[in-house]
């Protein structure tokens, strides 16, 4: 008890280098000896601080450590100590808390079910986590380091965490070992006296009362001031609001141990500042999705912004049609690895169109939408089907290198020329390097989003234990830009619970120039913080899709925009004490900027904030000059340079028309500026043929991205890698040439990701489709004549008829839509992921119908001999064929016919399909 922390360790080493020399190779290190007189080393720093010791005595690949310890209780806790070196974990405080639980009759289980069920939970959270970070084995995962440490210092971290990143200083062993021994103090009274060792609620994800509890910035005195104010327009009660968020004597974040060097200022009149109208066009709202939040918030947020000039963003989730060109259009239209909803219309609509690459609160995970929250005009607008889950895959399956996420820009660059192309990436170590490599690749804006601004439906261990706060990600970014060259090309943005005009002006000293709020704009509107996003409970009527619940919603534009307006007022006047005119003037100077001289903590006046503050050596632009933007070359596309040309009465007037091109693999997105002036003049509304584009050659990568209906494009030849990405209504149709020597049901014909977010329109490829066919597929129609691994990979919709083999892991993740496969050897069984699908015979007239039409229309667009070889014996071999429909999709579907069987329209009897396929999950 009375020994340092530091010697405690040091002993530790000496015990297991004398049981290494007396042969044991397994290590067990255990905390079960505690009582008054015996303190315990942390769990962590244990097995970390061994594990360093180990290496640097070359003894690590002889000993195994085992950890037997009351501490680690939560996925983080385990993934944590495997992470830095323990080879297995016992829990067993854990373990004999469910044993109480059980014995007191609170859990009704069996022990060992109880136990296992809980061993279950961890690990599946700690395969999660492996996941996200793309590792596969268990002991690729194990002393991988795969953490960031914030507030601890280098010496601390050299000796015992070796080659962890960590880049804001702080506490030591010492402090670290004066907080075990308070702690310990606390459970064994001195006295004798007894202590209380109840476990109470700290509040560290939902706010809990009283004075030891876990401190939110967002608690009910902060939230009524923020509703009050922002409901009445009234500044004096704002700054009631913010000087509560900004309280120097609780300081939540990296920013709140900072000051402003006014002394060193020469200060201004206000009147002198740009001006608030102005201010508010740099501020966005943080993308949340039609789906997780209601249509009246989602609205309200979009309104709210075009009224002033600043940008809403749609999330992931689309937009209704109706709303596409309207004030109610959200000016940001993100395209996330889901691909939800994004159309040529869609696309066509922004301002801003944001590749979302990760989110702050959640980083390395795709979004999810629980399927009670998938409503009928949900899965209308996401193109999928009502009461099914929607998950987005972890990755953009057009994204394994920056090469890729260049192509992504390029594409979407071609999809609508006016507006900016944003990357939302998170604030972690290393995100200069990759935002280095996104203004190369040619963004024109880069969001470094903070973990703080959160999620209230992603799991416990994402909110808390994932992301970095974008102080950190923020001036990272900014000075590895300068350092390259390249600040100047690209727009820098932030978000993650910017609450006051102090946070903005921070943010812009550190090289932000655009603002993105969230959950403050939640507030404006009513939400109290429930933290019931993710169950279609929210009171409010904001994060429901729940028609009674929306009807409470009483959230008004006009209280976000005085929001805004109040954010931009507090942030001239900072920038009237500081002496500067311009937002453009502040950018990136932290020579105003300084940690706080009298800290209210003695742990906050050891944090170490140089690397944040430092300023870059290198001279050059420190902001974002439209004189510098990225230059795509598109006059040099051969939509620009020959079919716009060829078609320009056509596109005023509609009529049918038609060319003929060559093309090469140099020819990337080729038909997607033409699709995009499609969609400006006749959206939807064209027949299907209108304009027919006829080519010849080897199509290269994203050959017929996003076009709209009434486009065709006709390939003699082959293509690269994402044909027909997010085919809009278009069709596609691929076919070699008459000359060619090979079987084409035996020869891939385009590449990989092909159909990437199809949400309408058709192809047909006389070939073999590489990897990860019709991924994301949500409403178009296909035919190929065999696939690669991972075909139909997380499909909603539509419909595929594959006339040949398939590759591995075929229909993963696939929860709507129907596929029929070609399947004369009876080996699709083998190849079929099982998870969400059911594969059957094709007993159904209406299927057999179906797979004939399909098979004709394939055979008259390509003159596929396959085809026709079926065509001519179909009787026959219509017994070869399986379809392929997902379990849940197929349910739905059962209920919906039932239901219009008894007399419903098609919406009633969708909506009532939906209640009762989710009451029966509840």
């Amino acid at each position: 008890k009375n020994t340092s922390l530091e010697t405690a360790v040091d002993s530790l080493f000496v015990k297991v280098d004398k049981a290494h020399k007396n042969g044991a190779n397994i290590i067990i290190l255990s905390d079960r000896g505690v009582d008054e007189n015996h303190i315990a080393i942390p769990s962590l720093l244990a097995v970390s601080a061994l594990e360093q010791y180990l290496i640097r005595t070359k003894k690590r690949t002889s000993i195994s450590i085992i950890l037997e310890s009351a501490e680690p209780r939560d996925v983080h806790h385990f993934a944590l100590l495997l992470g830095y070196g323990a080879r297995a974990v016992n829990p067993y405080l854990a373990d004999e808390a469910i044993y109480e639980l059980i014995e007191k009759g609170k859990l009704n289980k069996d022990l060992h079910v109880a136990i296992d069920d809980y061993n279950k939970a961890i690990l599946n959270g700690i395969v999660k986590i492996a996941s996200k970070m793309g590792i596969s084995t268990i002991r690729s995962y194990q002393s991988a380091q795969i953490f960031e440490a914030i507030g601890i210092d280098k010496s601390t971290i050299d000796k015992y965490f070796t080659n962890t990143v960590s880049r804001i200083g702080g506490i030591g062993i010492k402090e670290i070992g004066e907080s075990v021994e308070w702690l310990h103090s606390h459970a064994f009274d001195q006295l004798g006296l007894g202590v209380d060792t109840s476990l109470e609620s700290t509040g560290e994800h939902k706010l809990r009362s009283g004075a030891e509890k876990y401190d939110h910035m967002y608690n009910p005195e902060t939230i009524v001031a923020l509703q009050k104010a922002t409901r009445l327009g009234d500044y004096n009660l704002f700054k009631e609001y913010t000087k509560m968020v900004d309280d120097e004597t609780k300081p939540h974040t990296l920013r709140g141990l900072l000051e402003f060097a006014f002394d060193t200022a020469n200060p201004i009149p206000v009147e002198q500042v740009e001006s608030v109208e102005s201010i508010v066009k740099r501020f966005k709202t943080g993308a949340m999705s039609y789906g997780s939040i209601s249509q009246e918030a989602h609205e309200c947020l979009a309104k709210a912004m075009n009224k002033i000039g600043g940008k809403s963003n749609s999330g992931e989730g689309g937009e209704l049609p109706e709303r596409l060109c309207s004030d109610l259009s959200s000016a940001i239209k993100q395209v996330a690895s889901g691909r939800f909803g994004v159309t040529s219309e869609y696309l066509m609509s922004a301002k801003e169109i944001q590749i979302k690459m990760a989110q702050g609160a959640k980083p390395g995970e795709g979004g999810h939408l629980p399927g009670k929250k998938v409503y009928p005009w949900i899965a209308k607008t996401r193109y999928s089907t009502p009461g099914v889950s929607l998950i987005s895959p972890p990755p953009h399956h057009d994204i394994y290198s920056i090469e890729d996420l260049a192509q992504l820009i390029y594409d979407l660059k071609n999809a609508n020329r006016n507006a900016r192309i944003s990357v939302k990436l998170v604030s972690e170590a290393g995100v200069g390097t990759i935002a280095a490599g996104v203004a190369k690749a040619g963004a024109q804006v880069i969001l470094v989003s903070g973990y703080d601004g959160g999620t209230g439906a992603a799991p416990k261990s994402s909110i808390h234990n994932a992301g970095l706060p974008w102080e950190l990600g923020l001036s990272e970014t900014h000075q590895t830009l300068i350092q390259n060259g390249l600040r100047s090309k690209v727009v820098i943005e932030t978000d993650g619970k910017l609450m006051s005009g102090r946070d903005v002006a921070i943010a812009c000293l550190l090289g932000a120039e655009e603002f993105g709020f969230a959950t403050a704009p939640l507030v404006t509107m009513g939400c109290v913080m429930m933290r019931v996003c993710n169950l279609d409970t929210c009171p409010m009527g904001i994060a429901t899709q729940n028609p009674e619940l929306r009807k409470h919603f009483c959230g008004k534009p006009e209280y976000i925009v005085n929001f805004m307006y109040f954010i931009a007022e507090e942030f001239r006047e900072i920038m009237a004490k500081l002496g500067i005119r311009t937002v453009g003037e502040m950018v990136g100077h932290t020579e105003f900027l300084r940690v706080r001289k009298n800290n209210t903590t003695p742990m906050a006046s050891l944090i170490d904030m140089s690397k944040i503050l430092c300023q870059s050596a290198v001279c050059g632009k420190t902001h974002f000059d439209k004189a510098d933007i990225y230059d795509f070359k598109l006059e040099n596309t051969i939509d620009e340079r020959i079919l716009l040309k060829n078609f320009e009465k056509s596109l005023k007037t509609g009529k049918k028309s038609q060319t003929e091109i060559r093309v090469t693999s140099t020819d990337r997105s080729v038909g997607t500026i033409l699709g995009s002036e499609i969609t400006k003049n006749f959206k939807n509304t064209l027949p299907d043929d209108t304009f027919l584009v006829n080519c010849t050659g080897g199509g290269g990568q994203s050959f017929g991205a996003f076009i709209p209906k009434g486009l065709t494009i006709k390939l003699c030849g082959d293509s690269n890698d994402y044909f027909g990405k997010g085919l809009s209504g278009g069709k596609l149709i691929v076919y070699p040439p008459e000359e060619s020597t090979f079987k084409a049901e035996e020869t891939i014909i385009i590449g990989n990701v092909a159909l990437y977010g199809a949400t309408s329109g058709k192809a047909f490829i006389n070939g073999v489709a590489g990897e990860r066919f019709c991924v994301r597929n949500s409403g178009a129609v296909a035919v190929c004549e065999g696939v690669g691994d991972h075909g139909l990979e997380y499909m909603t919709g539509g419909m595929a008829l594959i006339l040949g083999k398939t590759g591995k892991n075929f229909a993963a993740g696939m929860s709507g839509g129907v596929a029929y496969v070609y399947d004369p050897n009876h080996s699709l069984y083998k190849k079929i992921n099982k998870a969400l699908v059911d594969v059957d015979e094709v007993r159904k007239t209406c299927d057999k119908e179906q797979i004939k039409a399909l098979i004709l229309e394939h055979y008259e667009a390509t003159t596929s001999k396959k085809a026709k070889e079926i065509l001519d014996n179909f009787e026959e071999e219509i017994s070869s064929f399986k379809v392929v429909i997902p379990r849940d999709y197929k349910k739905i579907l059962e209920e919906i016919s039932k239901n219009k069987a008894n007399g419903m329209t098609d919406e009633d009897a969708e909506i009532e399909a939906f209640y009762s396929v989710t009451r029966e999950v509840i």
